[in-house]
Parts: C-alpha cells; structure tokens; sequence
C-alpha cells in the first residue's frame, strides 16, 4: 500500500452535551470524500481521540467504513499510552479492512528509541497493515529520530510518515536517508518545504473545512511541478498555517472553519475551550481572504493553460 495526496484527518462534531454527534461525523466524511481528497483519517488528534472513550473510537472507525465503502483510503488513528490498547485499536481496523493504520509514540511515556521500536513493532506484528508513523515529539515528547527509523525499517509495513517535529533537519535526512518511507507534512506553515523535498502528501486538519486550497497546492507542486503556482498558492495560506501551528488552538480553529464552510462542527471537548468572538473574527477574515486568493491564482492559471492550448491548435 502506498499513500498520497491530500488525507485529512477528520474531525468529530459533538452536540452541546458533548456526546457524538453521528450524523454530523458522516457528514463529514461523505463532505472529504466529496471533495476529492486521497484518504482519510479516523482517531487522529484533529478528531479529538485523546477525549474519546474506547467504545466511542472504535464506534467511529466502524461508521466511516459504513460511509466510504472503498471510495479511499481509510487510516485508523491507533494512538494511546498502552501497547496493547494500541494493538486493539490496531486489531479492530484490521478487522473491519482499513487500508493502514497511524502509529505516534506514546504521549507522557517519553519511551527510549529502543522501547519506542519496540512499542511499534509490537503493533506492526500483531495488525500486518501498511503502517504511516506521526512523529510529534512537541506534543508526544519523544522524536522518532535515526536510531528508530532504522529498527523499524526491519518491516516492510512502515511505509509513511507524517513529519511534525518542525525540524527541518529531520526532513533533509528523511527525504536523502530514508526514500523507503514516504514522507508526508505533518507541520502546516512547512508544506512547500516538504513537497520541494518530494513528499507525497500532507496530513492536514485544515483539510476539513478548505480540501480545494489543499488539493490546489499538492497538484501544483506534485502534479504540475510548478513552484511558482505552488508558492503562490502557500503564500495564500500561511496566514492560516500560522494560526494554526502557533495560535495554541487547532482543533477549535478547524471546527470553527468547519461552522464556516456550513459544516457539522460543534465544541470541542473538555479540558479545550471554544475560540473568542475575536479569535473567530481573525479567523474568518483570514479563511476568506485566503479562499479569494487562490480561487484568483487557479482562476487565471487555468486561463493561460486554456490560452496555450490555443496557440498550440492554431
């Protein structure tokens, strides 16, 4: 299994008592499926798993297999502190055929690179699913550095990793080192970066509420290889990466795009706060002035592409 593209990791709109709210989750779905992205994640951080009882994630993962029947790539999100709540996790996607599952170290642990291989092997042996990594050391407080790359690469299953350490070392000796394993962007303002590198994707919550924006990037850079679409395109949303990787409130901002873009959305869950009447503001003028801009920058990149197609029939 190889990954690529555009893969959201999908958001879960509660109702105001904070229960799921399961029409809205498949919604959601149906809305990232509509839109034209290449896979979706199901329990990563942008759908709040960390706040989500057991019986909840794995109601979750059941449902979106319901919603997307095969139409991409479903990815289960199997974080926890435990290898062996991680492996049932692992062991309910397997069971239920999604194509991969993600695998980030274990929050508050602080594992040794040893242990940390360990803890993913362990997960790979028992699932033997196409494995992506998500290395957050900023919120996890371990990076999966060389040592591990190396012990895991004894398997063939870690195929991709979302990259979220902000390091851009990291990223130069994961695109030289490391070809075996597809990289993807896992820290926003750095995605240009990352495809200049060769990535095969972004893992982007703010793919939920602006797939179009996403997908226009990663075709300008991937597809079309044109760098200069692409840093046009990401000079457009870097006021909202900025926002999003510095603001302290990515999940509350995602939703809130979500409202905007006439979405299911709902609170965030305790302990997280909902964003201020100035915060959504900021943000709404930031969405909208970013989707005008690059609506523009496509617009009229379409229109030189129509323009030479003439010139080359006449």
């Amino acid at each position: 299994m190889s990954f690529k593209g555009i893969i959201p990791p999908v958001t879960t709109p509660f109702h105001q008592d904070g229960s799921i709210d399961r029409d809205g989750f498949c919604v959601m779905v149906e809305h990232l499926v509509a839109s034209g992205v290449h896979g979706i994640i199901i329990g990563g951080t942008t759908g709040e798993y960390y706040a989500q009882s057991r019986d909840e994630r794995v109601g979750l993962l059941k449902l979106a297999k319901t919603v997307v029947k095969g139409k991409v790539p479903l990815i289960a999100g199997v974080g926890a502190i435990r290898t062996e709540d991680c492996i049932e996790y692992a062991l309910v996607a397997k069971d239920l055929k999604y194509d991969g599952i993600l695998i980030g170290s274990p929050y508050y642990a602080v594992p040794t690179q040893l242990e940390l291989a360990n803890h993913a092997l362990a997960i790979d042996k028992a699932a033997d699913l196409p494995v992506m990594l998500y290395n957050y050391p900023g919120r996890t407080g371990t990076m999966m550095d060389l040592e591990f790359l190396d012990r895991v690469g004894r398997s063939t299953n870690f195929c991709a990793i979302k990259e979220s350490s902000g390091s851009m070392n990291q990223l130069h000796a994961l695109a030289r080192d490391y070809p075996h394993i597809d990289l993807f962007c896992g820290m926003d303002d750095q995605a240009l970066e990352f495809f200049a590198w060769g990535a095969k994707g972004w893992v982007c919550g703010a793919g939920n509420c602006l797939p179009a924006e996403h997908i226009a990037l990663y075709e300008a850079c991937v597809i079309e290889k044109d760098f200069t679409k692409g840093r046009q395109i990401m000079s457009a949303l870097l006021p909202l990466m900025r926002v999003l990787e510095q603001g302290g409130k990515f999940v509350q901002s995602i939703k809130f795009g979500c409202e905007l873009a006439g979405l299911p959305a709902g609170p965030v869950r305790r302990p997280m706060r909902a964003l201020d009447d100035e915060q959504k503001r900021e943000l709404e003028t930031t969405i909208r002035t970013l989707k005008a801009v690059i609506a523009s920058i496509i617009a009229k990149s379409q229109k030189r592409a129509s323009e030479n197609v003439i010139a080359i029939n006449a």
